[in-house]
């Protein structure tokens, strides 16, 4: 199996279809890609991120207020990007619409519209093709602090006695970034039509044995799906200007 990429053809698919629901009431006039974070709308710093990072080819499936998304990046020239449409009829899942694009042809990266994170996109897409793996998923460690004395127990013919009680513990663990790469022939586990989401085409990969990769950047992340990642995004967006946003040629 081939697993050489093609130099500067790098190709990205962003899904912006949701219907972000737990960011209404704004989501219900403003795809959620499109919402503002400090002076720019998300979908925007996506598409300088990855024009940086050496893509050229950008497919945005679209679903919910497509034609507000449309209008805004129209062809991509102004990113210095290819930029085209794949319009879902019908909700598909995070991961369906990838059967229905056409050109997926050599490895790709696959990324929610709606994330806010500063690792470099290439460096991944290369490392996907180096290993050879069918898909590669971008995690991050995140620890979560439980507010109650959780107990452990020891169960016993009369009962059940406690072994431990530790108050308000925390717990780490990896999650995925909503950012991915895969091979094109992935796209056979997809059927044409089906409704499906990253997290069962992953499995379904895993019990086929195909080589599925973690890759854990060192990198800010945010998912902005809830209004309290939303506000905390615009909180920290200034102070993370330089890290997120490629530098601006220079104005006479």
């Amino acid at each position: 199996m081939d697993h050489t990429a093609t130099p500067g053809t790098a190709r990205a698919v962003v899904l912006a279809g949701g219907r972000g629901t737990r960011l209404r009431p704004y989501t219900a006039v403003l795809p959620k890609p499109l919402m503002p974070v400090g002076d720019r709308p998300i979908l925007d710093i996506v598409l300088r991120q990855l024009g940086r990072d050496g893509f050229t080819h950008v497919t945005l499936a679209t679903g919910h207020l497509a034609e507000l998304i449309e209008a805004f990046l129209r062809d991509g020239s102004a990113y210095g990007l290819a930029v085209d449409y794949h319009r879902e009829q019908e909700p598909l899942g995070t991961v369906g619409a990838l059967a229905l694009i056409d050109g997926l042809d050599e490895p790709f990266l696959v990324m929610n519209g709606d994330v806010l994170t500063d690792l470099d996109y290439r460096a991944l897409l290369d490392h996907h093709v180096r290993c050879g793996a069918a898909a590669t998923v971008a995690v991050t460690t995140r620890t979560v602090q439980i507010s109650l004395g959780v107990m452990r127990f020891e169960d016993a013919d009369d009962g059940a006695r406690v072994t431990d009680y530790v108050e308000k513990p925390s717990m780490e663990y990896e999650a995925s970034m909503g950012v991915y790469c895969f091979s094109p022939h992935v796209l056979a586990y997809i059927d044409a039509g089906e409704r499906l989401d990253f997290p069962d085409l992953v499995l379904r990969l895993v019990k086929a044995g195909e080589r599925v990769e973690a890759w854990r950047p060192d990198a800010y992340w945010l998912d902005i799906g809830r209004h309290e990642d939303y506000e905390q995004a615009m909180e920290e967006f200034e102070r993370m200007r330089p890290r997120l946003l490629p530098a601006e040629p220079e104005t006479a």
